[in-house]
C-alpha cells in the first residue's frame, strides 16, 4: 500500500485483510470439525511447516501447532489484503471471492507447491479435494465481504454514527 492510495482504497484494503485473518480463522474451525468425524489429512499449513521449516519439530507439539495456524491466518491475511487491491469493478461481483477463495488454493496446489516441493498435493482422493475446495470457497465468501457487506454509499468507508452526550443521572437522551 503506498501512500498515494487513496484513503477510501486504503479502509477497504485494510478491511479485506481482516476478513481474510477471520476467513483463515474460520477455515481452522472447518478442519477441527472435519477431522473430528474422519481421517485426519495434513493440511497444506502443515506439509509447508512441516517440510520447510524443519527446525519447529523441537518445539513442543502445542507449540508447533500454533505456529502452523499463526503462519495461516498471517497467509490467509495476505490473501485478503490481496483481495482488497483487485478493482472495485471485480470485487463488486458476487462470485469474486468464493473464485478467488478457489484460486488461492489451485494456485498453491498447481504453482506453489510444487515449486516448493511440498509433496502432500497428489496424495489426497476426491473428499479430501473436495473439503478443502468448499474450505476455500468458504475463505472466499469471508474475504469478499458477502457476510458482512459494507454499507450502501460508503464508498468503502465505514461511518460512524454520533451518540448524544450523557447526561449526568439521566442516562442518554
Amino acid at each position: 500500500m503506498g501512500s498515494d492510495m487513496p484513503a477510501r482504497n486504503a479502509g477497504t484494503v485494510v478491511r479485506a485483510g481482516a476478513r481474510g485473518l477471520v476467513a483463515a480463522m474460520a477455515m481452522t474451525g472447518v478442519r477441527t470439525v472435519t477431522a473430528a468425524v474422519g481421517p485426519h489429512e495434513e493440511t497444506p499449513p502443515e506439509a509447508f511447516v512441516k517440510e520447510h521449516l524443519p527446525f519447529l519439530g523441537k518445539l513442543p507439539p502445542r507449540h508447533q501447532e500454533a505456529l502452523t495456524e499463526l503462519f495461516h491466518w498471517t497467509y490467509g491475511a495476505a490473501g485478503g489484503v490481496a483481495y482488497g487491491l483487485l478493482p472495485r469493478g471485480i470485487r463488486g461481483s458476487t462470485l469474486s471471492g468464493p473464485l478467488y477463495g478457489l484460486a488461492i488454493w489451485l494456485g498453491f496446489e498447481a504453482g506453489i507447491a510444487p515449486m516448493l516441493g511440498v509433496r502432500h498435493v497428489h496424495e489426497h482422493g476426491f473428499q479430501w479435494r473436495a473439503a478443502v475446495a468448499l474450505d476455500h470457497v468458504l475463505y472466499g465468501v469471508v474475504v469478499g465481504g458477502r457476510l458482512a457487506p459494507e454499507p450502501a454509499g460508503s464508498g468503502g468507508r465505514v461511518t460512524r454514527r454520533r451518540l448524544p452526550p450523557l447526561r449526568p443521572g439521566r442516562g442518554p437522551r
